[in-house]
């Protein structure tokens, strides 16, 4: 029988799954099509695609764990478990990255030679860089094997047998550091993109709203919907950092309820963004009313 705690937390983990799967589903079915159909694609199109796939197995392995942890199925700690978890982790955090560049290079009005040519050349990079950045996750992933399995079983330890002490190979410094750095690199990138996009956005609405005072100029509310928007993700994008920052600052003395938690925000993470996502998003939204309101949008 299952205890209280338990099927509360079961009860949360399932809706975010379920959430996450659903959302990032939406997405791919919206504009994978024409990738299949056309055998191209919108690079904005393309980039949403990838990063919806990449969601939808990082939802899967974050809840599989999940399980694991609340000894609802068996899982055998191997080193192939935490190597795929990471790689979707990251692959995930790039791509998510490379959104915030492309809607920074795309709106925001920096007078820089070098944003001036990203923001003409943004759309034909955006392949490469899905591809490089893949190609990069996938290399680093294999390369740090050793040191993520090291982690992973720290972890492991210390979360169903706090009390044992097992001689286990110590992390090598940098391998440590170099897996710190390529994680922190994303980060970097993104705080970059997004703060330019929200100073860019909120000096913008600043100036719409003195030049007419008194007055609610159209675009206004947009602008401020966009801002908020990033804003949100940011939040939801560092509070993934913090998650992997509390779980590894503790490693071997890290407790299951603060696992859990840390789960469980982790997925909340491409859960939540995804919905806004969704709702920015003009095509996207009308996709969503008629999958969950296909007898409105008929009449």
């Amino acid at each position: 029988m299952l205890e209280s705690h338990v099927i509360t937390y079961l009860f949360f983990a399932v809706i975010q799954f379920l959430t996450g799967v659903l959302a990032n589903g939406i997405i791919v079915l919206v504009t994978g099509p024409d990738l299949i159909k056309q055998r191209k694609m919108v690079p904005l199109d393309l980039l949403l695609c990838c990063l919806a796939i990449f969601r939808i197995g990082f939802q899967m392995v974050n809840f599989y764990v999940i399980l694991a942890v609340l000894s609802l199925i068996e899982l055998s700690p191997v080193a192939e478990t935490f190597t795929v978890f990471m790689f979707m982790s990251e692959s995930g955090l790039w791509l998510a990255t490379w959104l915030s560049v492309f809607y920074c290079a795309k709106i925001t009005n920096v007078t820089h030679p070098f944003f001036f040519w990203l923001k003409l050349r943004i759309s034909k990079l955006v392949p490469l860089l899905i591809f490089g950045s893949l190609l990069f996750t996938s290399f680093t992933s294999v390369f740090h094997s050793e040191c993520s399995w090291t982690l992973f079983q720290k972890v492991w330890l210390g979360l169903f047998s706090p009390n044992v002490t097992i001689q286990m190979k110590e992390l090598s410094t940098v391998p440590f550091a170099f897996l710190v750095a390529e994680f922190l690199l994303p980060l970097i990138i993104f705080l970059i993109s997004a703060l330019l996009l929200i100073f860019s956005l909120g000096r913008h609405t600043q100036q719409m709203i003195n030049t007419a005072p008194g007055t609610r100029h159209p675009n206004t509310s947009v602008y401020f919907s966009v801002l908020l928007s990033i804003l949100s993700f940011l939040v939801l994008y560092l509070s993934q950092y913090m998650m992997v920052t509390l779980i590894f600052s503790q490693i071997s003395k890290v407790r299951q309820f603060i696992f859990l938690v840390s789960m469980l925000v982790l997925g909340s993470y491409p859960s939540g963004h995804s919905i806004i996502l969704i709702l920015g998003n003009p095509k996207l939204k009308e996709s969503a009313k008629k999958f969950f309101l296909p007898s409105k949008c008929c009449q």
